[in-house]
């Protein structure tokens, strides 16, 4: 981690937690809020598990737009997203999470790799 890379905090849910933790999972799926519109390769992201004090860190690779999780399933994998999942049931997935307002935004594929 350089001393420009700037850390951001961002809760998780425990699957996919787990999944990044065990460096399975190589993009995390985000909706474009405004507060993640900077976010850049060489950042750093510590996730949290919610009412725990669990947490890992992982650096940025790569952010990549896309209008939408279709798009996004589309043109990173699914298994890149969750290896334990159909295409389909990552879709329902990422819908129960983030309702069609919030999709509208834009999703954000975001690629990590596991530090420490």
């Amino acid at each position: 981690m350089s001393s420009t890379s700037r850390v951001r905090e961002l809760n998780l849910y425990r699957r996919y937690f787990d999944l990044v933790a065990a460096s399975a999972k190589s993009i995390e799926v985000r909706v474009k809020y405004p507060h993640l519109a900077d976010l850049t390769a060489g950042d750093v992201i510590r996730f949290h598990i919610k009412g725990t004090d669990e947490t890992c860190e992982v650096e940025v690779k790569r952010v990549t737009e896309y209008v939408g999780f279709e798009a996004l399933l589309d043109g990173e994998g699914p298994s890149t997203v969750d290896p334990t999942a159909t295409r389909d049931e990552q879709l329902a997935g990422i819908r129960a999470i983030y309702p069609p307002e919030k999709e509208a935004l834009g999703a954000m594929a975001i690629e990590i790799q596991l530090l420490g």
